[in-house]
């Protein structure tokens, strides 16, 4: 079964992962499928193509990023 990172609304906080409030784990996906469309906001990732390689939940400082099966 597929499996994609999601977002845990209620844990993401961009401005706590830097002071200019860049998501970390955006940073931090190589194929750069989390979307922060501005400073301060939540990312969003493309899960069409996202491998669930679980980059982006090991640099989330928050544990606001998951991975499930879709």
């Amino acid at each position: 079964m597929p499996q994609k990172a999601l977002v845990v609304f209620d844990r993401c906080h961009p401005e706590l992962c830097s002071k200019e409030g860049i998501c970390a784990a955006a940073q931090a996906c190589p194929r750069k499928l989390l979307k922060q469309e501005a400073p301060y906001q939540i990312p969003l990732p493309d899960p069409s193509i996202c491998q669930a390689c679980v980059e982006c939940v090991r640099a989330c400082p928050l544990k606001a990023i998951i991975i499930t099966r879709v």
